[in-house]
């Protein structure tokens, strides 16, 4: 593996998301959300997932330039036709209107239809901190996770997502799938030829397997077994039934290059402005005593401290701000070929060693 500049590898998405026919600010927002999962750890969810996303709209299975419509159905609920866009474009306009009709009547509940893969759920729920707004978030997703004693995947993943504002730079951001690895983990599991560990996945068979390719061909585990695949079923509602996208095994994978119909990925936010509720400097005060005083609780054996959601992010970002992200040789070849595709050199990485 070797490791790239995070600013030359943002770059390097913007100018390929502008060759391919976005404009040039929605390629700045797909592309901040894009490395910004790199930045975080979550390179499941980062510029791994660009070939796909190129490839669906060469092959105009996404819209590259979709008509978003934001319809206002009164001053706290907001329905969105992402018009098959990219998860990421459509989300962030969805969040931006959503914003405004929360700072004015204290909540929005945005529904969304017509979508594709977002992703981080974090990405949103960091955007409506930002704006001293918390958030949940949830998305549905190809079939990954069977219902609770079955063997053939129907749910997906359906992450689910909260974000806190502090008052400082590191928000509370809990970012969590129904499964208990996300799905995109096995993904580039795959990709990179590595076996995944014990406890992830069943094969089509139902039996375990550590065989990433043999799980995508079966099922992720749920979180927490039974309670893991209810939480599944409640986001499904939520993110496919309310919104009127698809649900289920209705939502089409973008992977498959079989398939001809669009995704129809439904999300679904609830955007809550604080200073409806309680003054800002009180609520930023009892936030920093609760996780003060969680932090202050005695450490289990072998453990070194007690961090909140959100801190590894932050670590994390800052580590690959400094020392640049990894990637590894399948991925960079795929990027590569890419940026000759469209006449767009690929960077440099930042140091000629290569990392094992």
């Amino acid at each position: 593996m070797r490791t790239f500049s995070a600013l030359d590898l943002k770059s390097f998405c913007e100018q390929v998301l502008v060759s391919a026919g976005m404009n040039l600010e929605e390629a700045k927002v797909a592309s901040d959300s894009i490395v910004k999962a790199n930045l975080e750890g979550v390179d499941s969810h980062g510029i791994s997932r660009l070939p796909i996303y190129m490839r669906r709209f060469r092959d105009g299975r996404m819209n590259v330039n979709p008509n978003i419509q934001l319809i206002q159905k009164t001053t706290s609920v907001l329905l969105a036709d992402g018009d098959n866009g990219l998860g990421h474009i459509v989300s962030y306009r969805a969040i931006v209107k959503g914003t405004e009709m929360a700072k004015q009547s204290g909540t929005c509940v945005i529904a969304v239809k017509n979508s594709n893969h977002f992703g981080t759920a974090a990405y949103f729920c960091q955007l409506a901190c930002e704006q001293n707004l918390a958030c949940i978030a949830f998305t549905n997703s190809p079939p990954g996770i069977a219902p609770w004693g079955g063997k053939r995947a129907f749910f997906g993943t359906n992450p689910i997502a909260f974000g806190f504002p502090t008052g400082s730079d590191q928000p509370v951001i809990i970012d969590l799938s129904t499964s208990i690895v996300a799905r995109g983990k096995i993904i580039l599991a795959a990709k990179q030829g590595q076996l995944i560990p014990d406890g992830w996945a069943i094969d089509e068979n139902g039996q375990p397997t550590n065989d990433p390719k043999a799980a995508l061909k079966g099922s992720v585990l749920p979180l927490g077994g039974a309670k893991g695949s209810a939480l599944a079923l409640a986001v499904e509602i939520l993110t496919g039934v309310l919104s009127g996208a698809a649900f289920g095994p209705h939502v089409k994978n973008i992977y498959d290059d079989g398939e001809t119909e669009p995704a129809n990925v439904g999300h679904f936010f609830i955007l809550m402005d604080i200073e409806k509720f309680i003054s800002l400097p009180l609520f930023f005060a009892s936030m920093e005593n609760l996780l003060k005083e969680m932090k202050e609780v005695p450490l289990a054996p072998g453990k070194s401290e007690i961090r909140y959601p959100g801190e590894r992010r932050k670590r994390e970002r800052e580590l690959h701000l400094s020392g640049g992200i990894s990637l590894s040789a399948s991925i960079e070849e795929e990027l590569i070929n890419i940026g000759k595709e469209y006449n767009i050199l690929f960077p440099q990485p930042v140091s000629l060693e290569t990392i094992e």
